[in-house]
């Protein structure tokens, strides 16, 4: 099992002198349940549970952040890298993001999302995920390098698909996006709307077939076309 990982973040996975809270979101549920009951054992009390980006936006909205979360890089209806900035920019800030590919692209678009552990879980039979169809182990849809059936579908026609079909300016947007910006900031930096920066986004997945902007970073990074 291979840990990239900031200093301290995973301490609270050890013994500790007091309690604490912790949010769960995996999809597969035997991995949830795995985890939450290793949780419990190192003194979790409190662990709030989620199968879904869109189910932990409800069940996390005017809750105090908690001490510790655990998201899987692959959801259904999203990528965990986005959902840990948004716990981040709520005040979440300290857990960790699973994931079963140890691609150094995807770590360095992970951490540039300011996710601050990184832990790949192995696909041996017996480890944690179990290497199962539907774990992460097993490559569940929706990791960077899984199919995800909800990914907006390549290009075709008028539009060239690939990192290869990206313009200039494209490619300036995703180096913003690498850094951690937001639309309005890319806009501002390129002299851009963020309505604009918006449609090279949508124009930018299309291209790139995802609309994920983790993602889009991690394929321009393999291609070189961003450092």
């Amino acid at each position: 099992m291979a840990i990239l990982v900031e200093r301290g973040v995973l301490a609270a996975l050890g013994p500790r002198p007091r309690r604490f809270s912790c949010l769960v979101v995996v999809a597969d549920g035997p991995l949830r349940m795995d985890l939450v009951a290793r949780l419990r054992r190192v003194g979790s009390e409190d662990v709030l549970e989620s199968a879904s980006v869109a189910e932990t936006r409800i069940r996390t909205r005017g809750r105090l952040p908690r001490d510790l979360y655990v998201v899987s890089m692959a959801l259904p209806d999203g990528s965990g890298i986005g959902l840990v900035a948004e716990l981040h920019q709520a005040g979440w800030t300290h857990g960790l993001l699973l994931c079963p590919d140890d691609d150094p692209y995807a770590v360095r678009a992970a951490l540039g999302m300011g996710v601050r552990a990184y832990l790949v879980i192995p696909r041996e039979p017996g480890s944690l995920g179990g290497g199962q169809p539907g774990s992460l182990g097993g490559g569940q849809p929706g990791s960077l390098g899984g199919a995800d059936p909800g990914r907006a579908p390549r290009a075709r026609g008028s539009l060239a698909a690939g990192p290869a079909g990206l313009s200039a300016r494209e490619v300036e947007v995703l180096e913003r996006v690498a850094e951690g910006a937001s639309n309005k900031q890319i806009g501002q930096a390129l002299g851009l709307s963020a309505l604009t920066v918006k449609s090279h986004l949508a124009r930018i997945g299309r291209k790139l077939g995802t609309g994920d902007r983790a993602e889009m970073v991690a394929l321009a990074m393999r291609a070189g076309l961003v450092a």
